[in-house]
């Protein structure tokens, strides 16, 4: 079957994430014709996609839109890579342009801004789609067939922790500032807490712990599983072993004892991703939805401090 190739535009192109946007797009044979981005940083463009036009002005890249409209060239798809409270006002952007979205996450940072954009979806007839990366990866699906072929009624115990240290510079950015980024819950919890609803059901249970600018913790319920969870951006929290490996990350999730290893296999997911959307089988709103709830919550809910069953990295705080 002859490839049809699809044009994109991009928001965000100078942000960490975009690398793996662009070099998704062009994986999949599909063509970008337009970025925008407030910082002009942007030479990586040049491995991907130099032709494509670049904007700083955002009245500029809507004006090109319509341009290209007007002409007869359709954007078919705008992938959304910009600062996470300004995903909905993006989304909202690419559907008016009667283009799918393509958005990183969180898709949005509030429970009715999924609403709202459900209803917009429903009035354009176009798709909005997240990056729900975790669920591509090989070692948890795998994870999932295991839960899912297991006992029904069993209740799962899992440690689940993720320190990725950030300089200085996080705090100044918007990733500092909790009403542009969620907070770290938000920013670098979200996928996991999608993760652990896609194989685990619904939550049931929310308990925060810990609610600081540079770590979060707490406890919660799923129908199959108790989860005492450990968020940190802080150097100081990385085990010894780690720090001495001259590594500044750590992911750890264990079930029931047992160490549940995917450190691995990222490099391709945002590919993988958008091949599932590009074949009409990607995340939409309905998926996106428990996690951003889920983080919600969190941000909004009063830590309880070093009380009933809380995460073991905690002790020593």
């Amino acid at each position: 079957m002859e490839h049809i190739q699809k044009n994109f535009g991009l928001i965000g192109v100078a942000g960490y994430i975009a690398v793996r946007h662009l070099k998704a797009i062009k994986d999949t044979g599909n063509n970008l014709l337009a970025s925008l981005d407030k910082f002009d940083s942007v030479g990586l463009l040049d491995s991907y996609f130099p032709h494509s036009d670049f904007f700083v002005e955002f009245e500029r890249f809507d004006r090109h839109f319509d341009k290209l409209k007007r002409t007869g060239t359709k954007i078919d798809y705008v992938s959304i890579c910009s600062p996470n409270y300004l995903h909905d006002s993006h989304i909202r952007f690419a559907l008016r342009h009667q283009a799918e979205a393509i958005c990183e996450k969180p898709i949005v940072l509030n429970p009715w801004n999924v609403d709202a954009l459900q209803e917009i979806e429903n009035e354009t007839g176009r798709k909005i789609f997240t990056i729900l990366q975790l669920r591509h990866h090989p070692r948890i699906i795998e994870l999932r067939e295991k839960i899912k072929n297991g006992p029904k009624d069993k209740i799962y115990d899992i440690d689940l922790s993720y320190i990725t240290s950030r300089g200085n510079w996080y705090y100044i950015s918007w990733k500092g500032d909790v009403q542009k980024s969620g907070g770290v819950a938000t920013n670098i919890g979200i996928h996991f807490f999608d993760m652990l609803g896609w194989i685990f059901g619904d939550t049931t249970k929310i308990i925060v712990h810990v609610s600081q600018p540079n770590k979060a913790a707490g406890y919660l319920e799923l129908e199959n599983a108790r989860v005492r969870w450990f968020l940190s951006i802080d150097y100081n929290d990385l085990p010894e072993t780690v720090k001495q490996s001259g590594k500044r990350t750590f992911r750890s999730i264990s079930i029931e004892g047992e160490e549940i290893e995917f450190s691995e296999g990222f490099g391709e997911l945002h590919t993988t991703s958008y091949r599932e959307i590009l074949d009409g089988r990607g995340f939409g709103l309905s998926d996106a939805r428990q996690s951003v709830i889920t983080a919600f919550t969190i941000r909004n809910s009063n830590p309880v401090g070093l009380v009933g069953d809380y995460h073991p990295m905690l002790k020593n705080k």
